[in-house]
């Protein structure tokens, strides 16, 4: 395998260590600058130039963007995608990851459980967002902060607004996180690779910081996963399009709460921890997965027109719940169902026999068309009861 390592740090801790172990089991590795490549656009396939020349055949690349270049380095990653070249994790899977806001939007539409997050920006709108997720003391995350960098405590609602309010008077968004006690300043890393965590260890934060990043001075201990734990880690790096993420959460009273999942992780920190050689076992993973390059399904199932891809809910009271799949007639019409999510489990290539249930989605490639007559009724929030107005006989008096 010839692969690359996009890196603006070769001498960093985790880049060498990718180097080694790729070279200790016999593959062709470059580090190669983010910051020093040219997308072409002029020729009729995508491509790609380094340091001025043009680049030559990888067979995959595997990503280290930093905060910094997030713009910049996923256009890269993205271009190396059109150029089918593998990647474990993809353009959109760094930006999202990236942008705190929206991974919390992602992964809560899946179900993965966080703490109560807000995001407001009117002065008005930040009391009431503090007491919808459950009052002082918050936490208050700066979307663009790394490494415990852009992380407030604040005890008391009127020290949080003035915070808030400081922030934003600098054009600074910020999300209002509820304070997760019980964790008493822990949290746990857990590093995906694929469909597994392959090392995991507990951060401990350093006497009163409640922040238990290694760079703010925490402790780490190797730390052996409940399955709840590791399959919270594996299905949220996935959701994200990340086959190789550090997951960060924390240690909820129910359960695990996902912080955070980040689309570079350090290793050094966890593989002193564990004593595994995390950076080989990521290498291994890509060598096994050169044939397979991650695509953006849409768009490659949407060039021919008329044709795409779309989900149906089928929603509760919808004809379809208590149906099996093949009585819909979808094939007849010209619609593959793709793959079938029912609550956090998902099932592909789903067979005519199955029994649709309420708020089962199915995913589709097809004649749009066809599925635009398939979508049911959308459910619609109950109408309030409102008061009479005061002068609500006044038309009628005239």
């Amino acid at each position: 395998m010839k692969l690359a390592v996009l890196s603006r740090a070769p001498q960093s801790y985790s880049t060498q260590r990718l180097r080694a172990a790729a070279l200790q089991r016999g593959h062709r590795v470059k580090v190669l600058n983010t910051l020093r490549f040219a997308i072409d656009l002029t020729s009729d396939e995508p491509d790609l130039h380094y340091r001025g020349r043009p680049l030559s055949d990888y067979d995959a690349i595997l990503p280290r963007i930093g905060n910094s270049i997030t713009y910049f380095g996923t256009a890269v990653v993205r271009q190396f995608e059109q150029m089918d070249v593998y990647t474990p994790n993809t353009a959109n899977g760094i930006s999202s990851a990236r942008d705190k806001l929206r991974a919390n939007q992602i992964l809560s539409r899946h179900n993965i459980a966080m703490p109560a997050t807000a995001f407001v920006r009117n002065r008005a709108d930040v009391r009431p967002a503090i007491e919808r997720v459950g009052g002082a003391p918050v936490v208050i995350k700066l979307l663009e902060g790394t490494q415990g960098i852009g992380v407030i405590l604040a005890p008391q609602v009127k020290v949080a607004e003035a915070i808030i309010e400081t922030l934003h008077s600098t054009k600074q968004n910020v999300l209002i996180q509820k304070f997760i006690a019980e964790s008493r300043g822990r949290d746990i890393r857990a590093l995906v690779v694929g469909d597994r965590v392959v090392a995991a260890m507990r951060r401990v934060a350093h006497g009163d910081e409640f922040r238990s990043n290694v760079h703010r001075g925490g402790t780490v201990e190797a730390v052996s996963l409940d399955p709840v734990y590791e399959q919270t880690a594996v299905r949220a790096a996935q959701i994200m399009g990340l086959r190789v993420a550090g997951v960060d959460m924390l240690e909820g009273d129910d359960g695990p709460l996902v912080m955070e999942v980040n689309s570079s992780p350090g290793l050094q920190g966890i593989e002193a921890a564990t004593g595994l050689d995390v950076a080989g076992a990521i290498i291994d993973y890509i060598a096994g997965q050169v044939a397979f390059p991650e695509i953006d399904v849409r768009q490659r199932l949407s060039v021919s027109t008329g044709y795409g891809v779309a989900e149906l809910v089928m929603h509760a009271g919808a004809e379809q719940v208590g149906k099996q799949l093949g009585e819909l007639g979808l094939w007849d019409r010209d619609i593959t169902v793709l793959t079938l999510h029912r609550g956090v489990t998902v099932i592909p290539n789903p067979r005519k026999h199955v029994v649709l249930e309420a708020e089962d989605r199915l995913l589709c490639f097809g004649k749009l068309d066809e599925m635009r007559s398939m979508i049911p009724e959308r459910r619609r929030r109950r109408a309030k009861v409102r008061r009479l107005p005061k002068d609500h006989l006044s038309d009628m008096s005239s």
